[in-house]
Parts: C-alpha cells; sequence; structure tokens
C-alpha cells in the first residue's frame, strides 16, 4: 500500500511540473532595473495577477541583446534605441514598446576641477573634463550606459584614449566605486546613481541635457528565430507593463523618496516633450 501511494505521488509530482515549468519565462534586463529594485516591487503585482514568474538575467544592454540573438531569453528590457532598432530590424526581435525613461547624469568629485557644473550641455561638459585631462571612469562594457558615453564623445568631436579615461570592463555599482576611490567623473543612469550609497566624495555635477534621455523599450524574442521561446508569456508581461496597471506600479517606485523611472508607454511624443518635468523631482 505505501508503494502504491508512493508511486501515486511521484506521478502526481510529475504531471505538475511541466504546467508549472511553463507559468515562468526569461526577461534580459539591464543591471539598472534590476539593482535599483524596481523588478523587486512592480513583478509581484504582475506574478499575483498572472501567475506567471519572470526569471530575469540582469546584464548590460549589449550582452542581454546577445543573449537574445541565441534564443536563452524570452524577451528583453534595455535602454540603447538604436541597438534595440536594430535588433528588431535583423529579425531577433517583434513588438517593440516604450515602456519607462529616466536620464543620465554626469557624475564626479565635489570640487569639480574640471568645472563641469558650468557646463551648459552634456557635450560641453566632456570638452571640460577632456581638456583638464581629468579622471574618468568609463564602463567600457558595450552596456547602454556605454553606448551612450560612446555617443556623446562622438558628438563632442573627442576619441578619449590615454591615462586620464580609466576603462573598468564592470556594471554601473562597480564603476561607481571605482570613480570613488579615484576620484575621477563618469557617467551613470539617473536610477543607479539614486540607489548608490558610497557617496561621500562624489556629487551630481550635470543634468538636463535632452541628449541625456534614457528611454527603456521591451522586445519579445522573434519565434520565428527561436520555436522555442515563450512567446505568449512574454507577451502578456509586455501587455501588462504597458497597461494603466503597469505604468502605474513604475510610476509609483520611489527610491528614497525620489521617482527613478517615468512610465511613457501610453505616448511617447508627449512623455518626450515633458520629460524634463519627470527627472527634474529627483535633482
Amino acid at each position: 500500500m505505501r508503494c502504491f501511494f508512493g508511486l501515486l505521488l511521484l506521478a502526481q509530482t510529475l504531471f505538475t511540473m511541466p504546467q508549472a515549468d511553463e507559468q515562468h519565462f526569461t526577461l534580459a534586463s539591464t543591471t539598472s532595473t534590476q539593482n535599483s529594485g524596481l523588478f523587486d516591487t512592480i513583478l509581484p503585482l504582475f506574478t499575483a495577477k498572472t501567475g506567471i514568474q519572470v526569471r530575469v538575467i540582469a546584464v548590460g544592454t549589449g550582452q542581454a541583446l546577445r543573449i537574445a540573438r541565441n534564443g536563452d531569453a524570452d524577451a528583453i528590457l534595455v535602454h540603447h534605441r538604436p541597438s534595440e532598432d536594430a535588433f528588431v530590424q535583423a529579425g531577433f526581435g517583434i513588438e517593440r514598446r516604450d515602456v519607462m525613461y529616466n536620464d543620465f547624469v554626469i557624475i564626479g568629485p565635489e570640487d569639480d576641477p574640471a568645472n563641469v557644473r558650468g557646463a551648459t550641455t552634456a557635450i560641453s561638459a566632456l570638452r571640460a573634463i577632456a581638456g583638464h585631462t581629468s579622471l574618468f571612469a568609463s564602463r567600457g562594457d558595450d552596456s547602454g550606459t556605454h553606448k551612450k558615453e560612446q555617443e556623446l564623445w562622438k558628438a563632442a568631436g573627442l576619441s578619449p584614449a590615454g591615462p586620464w579615461y580609466l576603462e573598468t570592463g564592470s556594471g554601473m555599482g562597480a564603476t561607481l566605486n571605482f570613480a570613488t576611490a579615484k576620484e575621477a567623473y563618469t557617467l551613470t543612469d539617473r536610477g543607479t546613481w539614486i540607489t548608490f550609497g558610497n557617496k561621500p566624495d562624489l556629487d551630481l555635477l550635470f543634468s538636463g541635457d535632452a541628449a541625456m534621455f534614457n528611454p527603456y523599450g521591451l522586445i519579445l524574442v522573434n519565434p520565428a528565430r527561436h520555436s522555442h521561446v515563450k512567446v505568449k508569456l512574454a507577451r502578456e508581461f509586455s501587455d501588462w507593463l504597458v497597461s494603466p496597471e503597469g505604468q502605474q506600479a513604475i510610476g509609483g517606485f520611489r527610491i528614497a523618496g525620489f521617482q527613478a523611472f517615468c512610465p511613457n508607454a501610453m505616448n511617447l511624443a508627449a512623455e518626450i516633450a515633458d520629460r524634463a518635468a519627470c527627472p527634474a523631482e529627483n535633482d
């Protein structure tokens, strides 16, 4: 009799395991969305509503795109629009949606030897750093932040190199710690800066330029490329994230009282026009 009930229990377990496995999907996303605590806040709301678990791989944008290209994720949430568009145009992704934004800011030593506080644009701020050959810490890791930094240097007509330009090859938190130790400038997304704890010798020195706008997009991996992807589950998340409920959850997320991400799924054009209002609350 014990053997019979043991076999029955085993059969029930084996029967339920595939069903449980079907109720999750993998999202490749950025370190900023994970480390800020955003996912810890909003993903339980989605799971409570749908029963679907979201398994997050938190890496830089470039790596997230490579993971998705290989079919090792079902969706991505990243923040470098040119790379996102290229991913979709190459046939690896479908149904890209605007989800939220924040902005990039330039951080540096409080005494600000390059006078970045006096800059009027992000380009002039970088030119001031390079002209003074002040130390600058770059992530150097093909993340969305690194890609944005490279774009800004290019727009400034500069190719940073030399002993003052330091590539960490690390995530944003590690790069901020490195900047603290070296008394260096760096570029970071605002959400990571808000959550960063080791701030005694660093200050937010420049923000507010339209060139520092930092939008996040969600893309489903194309099942025509990878037939095994869980596109239906990922689409449920995508639909929820851009719904009023999901957008309210993003907008309601706070770090120490500050809004870290601003929802913009409803009308991107209108949000871009008003984007200064949200990040300015955090300055």
